[in-house]
């Protein structure tokens, strides 16, 4: 597996324009490009979710692996907009309503998500001054 050498990182969906799009925001907005990215169907999403006997199969999400631990669904996108400039920070707030909760209506868009914002042929590809923030 490829060494984190700075930060958290996001493991995500590279085929869902959703899931490629909340990257984009969180790029705009990690002013201290903290977070470094890994598509779910990378080989390093794999091992590292291996690691935590978890299947990217089994998983419609936007999982946060910071400090040894994961985070996925609703918890890691809230802990991802809680280390992001601006306002965003403040919907850390929701993390205090019951996970139950939020889940369900994480799951509800994460089923949905090609249907509603439609799937790619193939991973988005960041630009030259980005890839060193990407695993494979």
């Amino acid at each position: 597996m490829q060494k984190i050498d700075n930060g958290p990182v996001i493991l995500f969906d590279g085929l869902c324009n959703l899931c490629n799009s909340s990257v984009q925001f969180v790029l705009k907005r990690d002013k201290e490009a903290q977070f470094h990215f890994a598509s779910l169907q990378s080989a390093y999403a794999k091992e590292l979710l291996q690691k935590f006997n978890l299947s990217s199969a089994d998983l419609n999400s936007f999982i946060l692996y910071k400090e040894g631990r994961i985070y996925t669904r609703s918890t890691g996108a809230l802990m991802v907009a809680k280390q992001l400039s601006g306002a965003w920070p403040l919907l850390s707030a929701f993390l205090m309503v019951p996970a139950i909760i939020r889940n369900g209506v994480y799951n509800l868009i994460a089923r949905n998500r090609y249907k509603w914002f439609g799937k790619k042929n193939e991973c988005w590809i960041p630009t030259p001054e980005l890839k060193s923030r990407f695993f494979n």
